[in-house]
């Protein structure tokens, strides 16, 4: 048992993606400040012209969908690097749920 524990403390690829897991946590946490901004000026938006900014809703959607790559990396449920290691938003949920 102790050989095997020995053999995955190792494993260079593992603690390469600790490395990235810690990168990308760090990129999710002024990803989640960003989407708190997108918020309030979709509801100063809506406040003042009485509709949504259709920019806003893309880049929110954009940030969301960015945000659910970083989550599905972490989360080890995708061995795809969010962006910037690929493109930006560039697998759709199917394609990032299938290993």
């Amino acid at each position: 048992m102790d050989e095997k524990i020995n053999y995955n403390l190792t494993q260079v690829n593992t603690w390469k993606r600790i490395l990235f897991m810690l990168i990308f946590a760090a990129i999710g946490s002024f990803v989640r400040i960003m989407v708190w901004g997108v918020i309030l000026l979709q509801v100063a938006s809506t406040l003042l012209t009485g509709k949504t900014n259709p920019n806003i809703l893309s880049f929110g959607q954009n940030l969301s969908t960015y945000t659910y790559q970083i989550l599905l990396f972490m989360t080890f449920n995708t061995e795809t690097l969010p962006f910037p290691f690929s493109e930006w938003n560039s697998n759709s949920e199917k394609n990032l749920l299938n290993k």
